[in-house]
């Protein structure tokens, strides 16, 4: 070695940089598994906040067909007419351009029997509809939607099952049982009835 020189450890300057590209190693895939956790959260997250408001959505869905169900299932001879109008101003569409003709029979039988009326809902469910599924032969696909394209934000068919029990004039009580698909529809952020289908 020659004189005046500083004696030089061999791994001097391997030694720091092995050091650094270790720890930028570790640091980068630190970074990479946060960012893969902050997004994984993100996105359970926004699917938890979707299902839950799909799942208030139909349930105001339903509570809409059940409400206007319980009206029609409870008409009365003394309280047809506002009745009727009731139920009027809950439709849309096709259903509400209608009306009068749709809902005739129910009124003529109620005017015609002076018959009282009363009416609780059994059931009420959102349809689901399988396309991938054949319906059997005595099944029907539901009536294709009636609402003008960008009319309503969406319209779910809602099955509502029910049972009213009349008395006539004879006092003599007649059981009804009602199995109904209604059309509900998101009007500006109201739900009204776009379709009435009575179900056998």
């Amino acid at each position: 070695m020659p004189v005046g020189e500083p004696a030089r450890k061999p791994d001097d300057d391997a030694a720091p940089t092995g050091a650094c590209s270790g720890y930028g190693v570790a640091s980068a895939v630190l970074a990479v598994v946060a960012v893969a956790a902050v997004v994984l959260v993100a996105l359970i997250w926004s699917s938890h906040r979707a299902a839950v408001a799909e799942r208030d959505y139909r349930s105001h869905a339903m509570q809409a067909a059940a409400d206007w169900a319980r009206v029609l299932i409870n008409m009365n001879a003394d309280n047809v007419d506002a009745s009727l109008q009731k139920l009027h101003d809950g439709t849309v569409g096709e259903l509400n351009s209608d009306f009068e003709a749709s809902i005739e029979p129910y009124r003529r039988v109620v005017k015609t029997l002076r018959s009282r009326t009363t009416g609780q809902i059994e059931s009420v469910s959102i349809e689901a509809v399988h396309h991938d599924l054949e319906p059997q032969t005595s099944q029907r696909r539901p009536a294709p939607a009636t609402l003008p394209a960008g009319l309503a934000e969406r319209t779910d068919n809602v099955l509502v099952v029910a049972t009213s029990v009349s008395e006539n004039a004879s006092n003599k009580p007649t059981t009804v049982h009602w199995n109904l698909r209604l059309g509900v529809s998101d009007v500006d952020g109201k739900l009204m009835i776009s379709r009435l289908e009575s179900l056998r």
